[in-house]
């Protein structure tokens, strides 16, 4: 496999049975064989994808000073700004090159949910920075949950059986800016090699070319998908819950060419996070005698606490 596989969401949105038994095949086999497909068909509009896009430039090209009144400590960079250098991927002591913004879930019809998240931080300098944020973040959560029903079926779950978990879930939308690299990295990349922590990542169309995938032969390819297209990748935590049925991939962000050093790149990826309170446990469905239990049963809440240190953020 060359490159990761196109599927389109409104076969399995449409009322015919054949077209989306089409899509459930489509996207469980391409996460069994190499965790990422590019779909089509989603509700991400192409002009609240450039409308974000602006926004999220305008605050990474703020000055660092005023960036910097928004990192929060203590908040394990879960929200608001998190500084150039200080996220590093799992079993890495030198940091990526980017900094980040994180929007959470604002939650709807439950108080007591949602005194557990923080606050989203609002930028007083960019006046519809939150607001389109906020409206990208509810289209991509509306995105996810679909394929997530998609993926239950494959599974042999019942479609709904995420919804709960995900609906009023710990979810990221992270806009991230790949400053101007200066002078030689030592040892450095825009975002070393690592697996996503969460059930399923929506990456937007990234500014600029870098993001690699490792296929099962251990060879990394390039991903390339139209601009219509959302790039979605399985995370470790679905991974964890289907006992290896399907793959998170190992993925990274490379440097350019020196000629283009000087070019900012940015990304915005969506990483669906269920509750806190979700198991982990292996699914009865993903176990047997071939492919026995991998994984100690363990919450989505431990578990996000335990990469969070691993990612120095915690």
């Amino acid at each position: 496999m060359k490159n990761i596989p196109s599927v389109d969401l409104t076969d399995f949105l449409s009322n015919d049975n054949s077209r989306k038994e089409k899509f459930i095949q489509e996207i469980g086999k391409a996460y069994e064989e190499i965790g990422f497909v590019a779909l089509k068909g989603h509700f991400l509009e192409d002009q609240l994808t450039e409308n974000l896009y602006k926004e999220v430039k305008d605050f990474f090209y703020l000055p660092n000073e005023i960036k910097n009144n928004y990192e929060i400590e203590g908040l394990a960079g879960q929200r608001g700004y998190t500084s150039f250098g200080k996220e590093s991927a799992k079993g890495r002591k030198v940091g990526d090159l980017k900094e980040f913004w994180h929007f959470g879930q604002e939650v709807k019809n439950d108080d007591s949910l949602a005194k557990t998240y923080p606050n989203n931080i609002h930028v007083s300098e960019i006046i519809n920075f939150n607001k389109i944020g906020m409206e990208a973040f509810r289209n991509l959560e509306k995105t996810a949950i679909y394929v997530l029903r998609a993926l239950a079926i494959y599974i042999g779950l019942d479609e709904f059986y995420f919804d709960n978990y995900i609906i009023n879930g710990n979810s990221i939308l992270r806009p991230i800016h790949y400053p101007p690299i200066i002078g030689k990295p030592k040892g450095a990349v825009r975002a070393a090699e690592h697996g996503d922590i969460n059930l399923i990542t929506l990456l937007m169309g990234a500014s600029a070319s870098g993001l690699e995938v490792k296929n099962k032969q251990g060879e990394w390819i390039a991903v390339t998908a139209l601009p219509e297209q959302l790039v979605i990748n399985v995370g470790d935590m679905l991974q964890r819950l289907t006992n290896n049925k399907l793959q998170s991939t190992i993925h990274r962000v490379v440097n350019p060419p020196k000629k283009d050093w000087s070019k900012s790149r940015f990304s915005i990826p969506f990483f669906t996070h269920p509750k806190s309170n979700m198991l982990l446990n292996c699914l009865p469905e993903c176990i047997d005698k071939n492919n026995p239990k991998q994984y100690t049963d363990i919450t989505a809440g431990e578990y996000l606490n335990e990469r969070l240190k691993e990612l120095g953020l915690l």
